[in-house]
């Protein structure tokens, strides 16, 4: 259980260019594993937690994404950002942060296929992040990792501290789950820009933390890992 209520807001306005031809018409977050949009996924497991509000940002295909909330998820507390011209993920959330009531938030990435155990982990991600942390990260080991096939790591951690990935390290991949500050994101002047820029500033100043997965993670980044979560039919792991 959550120790107190929290925001949350969903990635979903990229192009999902490497799923192509199945995203030539339809946006990533719809793409269907287990018989449902990976998007409802992921709002289900969220409507569990004790939330205040989610935003979810949108781009490409917009409609299709907002019929989708409108059709389904109307009676709940969900607001749409829609991004005219496409911010990446940071700009996508500074974008947003009229939008918040609260002074940190959790991001999510929508091309992930979240099971139970999942939750659980970012469960804890949430009630372990403090005030004295900027952001903190969930990350996961290659072994828990599906559909992820690179050989480096994204990042490797220390005393609870995060550093990028350098050989020989173990290596462990970003969940697509994160609490951060939202107050980081307001010294940036770009409209567009990527978090890769706010962790690599972040590590310099060592305010980065970070937790690991100890459940399987899909991620539906390609074909492979559309394929390989696909293939995942246990429905009492997902809800």
């Amino acid at each position: 259980m959550l120790s107190k209520k929290i925001s949350v807001m969903i990635l979903a306005a990229g192009y999902g260019k490497r799923l192509l031809p199945i995203t030539e018409n339809l946006p990533k977050p719809l793409i269907k594993v287990a018989g449902m949009p990976l998007l409802q996924n992921t709002l289900d497991h969220v409507l569990k937690l004790n939330y205040k509000k989610i935003i979810i940002n949108t781009h490409y295909q917009h409609s299709m994404i907002y019929d989708f909330i409108k059709n389904n998820y109307s009676k709940e507390n969900i607001f749409i950002s829609h991004e005219k011209e496409l911010l990446d993920t940071a700009g996508g959330v500074k974008n947003a942060i009229s939008l918040f009531n609260d002074s940190k938030a959790l991001i999510l990435n929508s091309d992930i296929f979240w099971l139970k155990d999942n939750f659980q982990d970012i469960i804890n991600l949430i009630n372990n992040f403090n005030s004295k942390q900027k952001c903190k990260l969930l990350l996961v080991s290659k072994e828990n990792a599906h559909g992820m096939y690179k050989n480096k790591g994204d990042f490797f951690i220390n005393a609870g501290l995060i550093n990028r990935f350098k050989e020989n390290q173990k290596i462990y991949f970003y969940t697509g789950a994160q609490m951060i500050s939202l107050d980081v994101l307001k010294k940036y002047k770009q409209k567009r820009f990527s978090f890769n820029i706010v962790w690599d500033e972040l590590i310099n100043k060592k305010l980065i933390f970070g937790n690991i997965m100890k459940s399987d993670w899909y991620h539906i980044g390609d074909i492979n890992g559309l394929n390989e979560a696909r293939k995942f039919n246990d429905l009492k792991k997902i809800i």
